[in-house]
Formats: structure tokens, C-alpha cells, sequence
């Protein structure tokens, strides 16, 4: 079971390299690496490339770890016994599987996704330590334990908001995504615009890096902004004359796409302000 690039997802050999360890290791993989970098379309990748199906937990600052086990509706359970229903003589009509619990008794092998797993409380990853090591963890409403008939091959991600506790990393294998370079970019892009102008590949990726490396930039564009911004260079048939920067107005073309917040854009209008009294 290899995990290589696919047709549709450009992998640099580090990231192939760490799939493919903690998958042969039966670790999770943690993904650290800015937004946009492709992390979660990395699980989904991963689940096409080994024909595996994928289940995915998405994380938000009210997950708790115990949501991704079990929940158990105590106030329905309470609310049917007041109206006679016979179902509260079953205490597993009242309790809703979490995505581990669908992982552990999946009939194979599937991939799960704990995405943006730093978005939760600090104590959330330390309460999923012993179900993520051991591979199982008990009902106390019904008494079980449920235990994995198929180790899953989890990959969680996180965009490094906050720190993760080093009992949890140390269960972990980890690789962070770097932005990649320009060849790996093209490359990317070639992918989703296989018929895209060289020259205005080129003269894109040219501005593109320049944006990047601009001091000051409060938030650097990523790979998912750039493929929108070529989406709309094609949609609007601009050449590559059009993308040159202009002294008097340092805003690349449509670049609400690259830019998301009016500190960037006014430090790009703050360069064109400064260039042109040098021009003088």
C-alpha cells in the first residue's frame, strides 16, 4: 500500500515519503503548513490513491474529543420515557456514533481526517491520546469497548494556531508542507490549467512570488489563492503584459483573490505612493 502522486495532486517526494511512513508505522499523520497548502486535500488524496474510503471530522473551537467517540442524548432519552415510548428501554437508540467509532468498525481499512484538529481546545488532543495509541474505547452507557477491526490510517491536520501538547506529537508522525517552489508550483498548476499559456504561466508565477516576498505582507497568498487568481487571469483573457507591475499602481490585477485583508492592500498602496515621489 504506496501513496505516490496522483493525477490530480502534485505530491513533492518529502510528502510521499512521510505518508507512506506513517501509514507503514500505523501512526497518525500530523500535517502542519500555512493555509491553503493543500492538507486536507492531502487526506482525500490519499483515500482516491489507495482506493480507501475516507471519513472526515472537521474540527471547530466547540469540538470536543468526545464528540468524535460517541454522544449520548440524555435529554431525548428523558423526553420519550415522559411520553411512554418504548425505545428508552434501549439505551443504543439514544447514542450517536462519532467518526472514530465509524472509523474503528468500518468492514476495511478507510482513511479518517481530523482536520484543523488546533482550532479545539488545548485539551482536546490530550483526550484522544489513549483511543489514537490502543485503537479502541468504552461505552460506559452500554458497557462495550469498541475496538478497531481495521486500523484506520488517520491524518490530522493543523495550522499551527496553537501548540499541541508533546504527549500527542510524540504519538504522531509529522511533516510540515512547505510552499512549494516554483517548479512544484508549475507543475501544480499545469494540473488544474493543463492548457495555460506558457507565457502567461510564467508572467503569473513571476508576480505571484514577487506578492509573496514583499516585506510586511501581513498574510502571504497560498497555493489555493493562486489557482483562483489564474482562474480569473483566464476567465478575464488577460496577457502577460497586463500582469507588470505598474510603478504608479503596485496591486496586481483582481487582487482581492491574492490579498485578504486591507492592511496588505494598503501597504501595496503605500509602496506605489512611495515610488512615485522617488519618481519625481
Amino acid at each position: 500500500m504506496q501513496f505516490s502522486s496522483t493525477k490530480d495532486y502534485v505530491a513533492p517526494p518529502d510528502l510521499i515519503v512521510a505518508v507512506n511512513a506513517a501509514v507503514r508505522l500505523e501512526r497518525p499523520l500530523l500535517v502542519k503548513g500555512e493555509p491553503g497548502t493543500g492538507k486536507t486535500e492531502l487526506a482525500r488524496q490519499v483515500s482516491a490513491a489507495l482506493g480507501l474510503p475516507m471519513l472526515e471530522w472537521a474540527v471547530k473551537s466547540t469540538t470536543k474529543a468526545q464528540q468524535g467517540l460517541y454522544e449520548y442524548d440524555a435529554v431525548s432519552r428523558l423526553r420519550d420515557s415522559q411520553l411512554g415510548d418504548a425505545r428508552v428501554n434501549e439505551v443504543r437508540n439514544y447514542i450517536r456514533k462519532g467518526k472514530l467509532w465509524q472509523a474503528f468498525e468500518a468492514e476495511a481499512k478507510v482513511v479518517l481526517l481530523i482536520d484543523e484538529i488546533d482550532k479545539a481546545d488545548i485539551e482536546f488532543p490530550n483526550d484522544l491520546l489513549q483511543e489514537l495509541d490502543r485503537m479502541e474505547f468504552h461505552v460506559y452507557e452500554t458497557g462495550e469497548t469498541i475496538r478497531a477491526a481495521h486500523r484506520p490510517i488517520v491524518i490530522i491536520t493543523s495550522n499551527n494556531e496553537k501548540e499541541l501538547p508533546d504527549a500527542f506529537l510524540r504519538r504522531c508522525f509529522f511533516h510540515y508542507i512547505r510552499f512549494p517552489d516554483a517548479e512544484t508550483l508549475r507543475a501544480i498548476v499545469r494540473v488544474h490549467f493543463p492548457g495555460i499559456k506558457e507565457a502567461l504561466l510564467a508572467a503569473a508565477l513571476s508576480r505571484f512570488y514577487e506578492i509573496r516576498e514583499t516585506p510586511g505582507l501581513k498574510k502571504k497568498p497560498s497555493t489555493s489563492e493562486v489557482l483562483d487568481w489564474l482562474k480569473l487571469l483566464l476567465a478575464e483573457d488577460l496577457s502577460p503584459e497586463d500582469l507588470k507591475a505598474d510603478p504608479a499602481n503596485l496591486l496586481p490585477k483582481l487582487h482581492g483573490a491574492l490579498l485578504k485583508n486591507e492592511q496588505d492592500v494598503h501597504l501595496f498602496e503605500r509602496l506605489a505612493f512611495m515610488a512615485r515621489r522617488q519618481g519625481r
